[in-house]
């Protein structure tokens, strides 16, 4: 018998399992959407739904098995109630194979579009299990987290290219230039794996090897992202307050070629800078072949150690003025900070050294709790609701409109995303039609097959072409 969280009837809340019983009698349609009704940004990156669909969906997802293995459990679970829909689940697994019968309809992923417009519909293919379109509202809500953190990534992305844009001679170091490190900080290896694949959308530095399979399995990408050696705490405290000169040595020594990352705030990180790094080992470092020594503060308040890090490595290696006007230090050194990082530090940053006249394409990012972990489903105001059925074959517009807030009101009716001059709206499909619109959302999912099968490159271009336009 399969364990529980790997029966499909059992990934929903528990208030779904009676809902069957509460819609009206003869109920044969359910339309629902999924849409992000504001948030931190106004402008959302869509990503993720391929990854639930694959995992969760595709195929014969229910087996008599686990109809029997389900109803034990909900009937304790509700004290005897037997409010199961065994008859329901039953005929799925006899007229459809176990396959669902729905369809799926979203934007492509990768997709930038602004908040408060329709990402994803889903609807029943068969009137008589109109129930099913809302039991798995529980699962793929949780689209909201691939998306959020693809979001995120995006915003900080956008925000690092405006800098690089003022103050450097080329974009070519963007790709590169914030670094996941949120595998240890994350609830779980799925969830470092898929926010991890997430960030993947925007950027190709990461350490979360979760996300290299992740971004195989799901979205057909054989190498997702990259990253370098680099020493941590232990590596450099073992060898004592009094010999940081000799584990800096032996570590060049013992990878001799091509960039590493040193972290330089074990002890005194002003004695790292001006005379080890700038002085015992300097010429060492300058001969380096292949990439240089990247230095990484990490304490300290991040703008100000940023800006005083690279004013000792200048004063030591010397700088140059780009075409810009701002001082670019030699290949052979550079800075990452990751103590820190998140959307509002990256533009204190960066204004901090801007203003002291430094190029961004000096340093690189590291984030990890506030890229892969601070955030939620209410960062970007994420929802599913139903918004139109039909009962006994006559159709309803149905939605809901709190008078204690306003900003929760759903939309009503067969939705629609039209493209038009290149600003996104969500329309009732009938509109959308009678303008002669055509409709961007796309069948992804139908009666249990997968119909379309984006590649994290393909996902990517969709991205990154609107990174330095936001």
């Amino acid at each position: 018998m399969r364990p529980g969280h790997e029966n499909f009837l059992l990934l929903a809340d528990s208030y779904k399992i009676s809902h069957h019983l509460q819609y009206p009698p003869e109920t044969n349609k359910i339309f629902s959407y999924f849409e992000s009704r504001g948030g931190k940004f106004d402008k959302t990156v869509f990503f993720g739904l391929q990854y639930i669909l694959k995992k969760w969906l595709v195929g014969e997802v229910v087996t008599i098995e686990m109809v029997n293995q389900a109803e034990q459990l909900l009937n304790k679970h509700f004290n005897g109630n037997k409010i199961f829909n065994r008859k329901g689940w039953e005929y799925i697994v006899e007229e459809h194979g176990g396959r669902l019968p729905l369809r799926i309809r979203a934007v492509p992923e990768g997709t930038v579009l602004p908040t408060r417009n329709v990402l994803f519909t889903v609807e029943n293919t068969d009137p008589k299990v109109a129930w099913l379109t809302n039991y798995v509202e529980t699962l793929l809500v949780q689209c909201w987290y691939p998306m959020t953190v693809a979001t995120n990534s995006y915003h900080m992305k956008c925000r690092i290219a405006e800098y690089l844009s003022q103050t450097a001679d080329s974009m070519d170091k963007l790709p590169y230039m914030l670094h996941d490190f949120g595998y240890r900080g994350s609830t779980s290896v799925e969830s470092a794996g898929l926010g991890g694949l997430a960030h993947l959308v925007n950027f190709e530095g990461t350490d979360t090897l979760a996300a290299l399979v992740a971004a195989e399995e799901y979205y057909g990408e054989c190498m997702a992202g990259y990253s370098l050696p680099a020493t941590e705490h232990s590596t450099m405290t073992t060898w004592g307050r009094d010999n940081e000169v000799g584990a800096v040595r032996h570590i060049l020594e013992q990878i001799p070629e091509g960039p590493i990352s040193i972290v330089s705030d074990s002890y005194d990180i002003f004695n790292m800078l001006e005379n080890i790094f700038g002085g015992e080992l300097k010429d060492k470092i300058e001969k380096r072949q292949g990439g240089g020594v990247v230095v990484r503060p990490d304490s300290g308040e991040p703008s100000q150690m940023v800006l005083q890090t690279l004013n000792i490595l200048g004063d030591k290696f010397g700088t140059s003025l780009n075409s810009q006007g701002y001082k670019v230090l030699p290949p052979c050194i550079s800075v990452i900070q990751g103590d820190g990082i998140c959307y509002e530090s990256i533009e204190q940053i960066l204004s901090t050294i801007k203003e002291a006249g430094w190029s961004a394409e000096n340093l690189v990012f590291g984030s990890g709790g506030a890229l892969l972990q601070k955030l939620d489903r209410d960062t970007q105001k994420c929802a599913y609701k139903c918004s139109y059925v039909e009962v006994n074959g006559e159709g309803r517009e149905v939605f809901k409109d709190p008078v204690t807030d306003p900003g929760k009101k759903s939309k009503a009716g067969r939705l629609a995303l039209v493209k038009a001059d290149g600003q996104f709206t969500t329309l009732r499909a009938e509109d959308a039609v009678a303008r002669g619109q055509e409709d961007e959302l796309e069948v992804v999912f139908e009666n249990g097959e997968l119909k379309r099968d984006w590649t994290l490159k393909e996902v990517r271009a969709r991205a990154w072409k609107n990174a330095t336009k936001s």
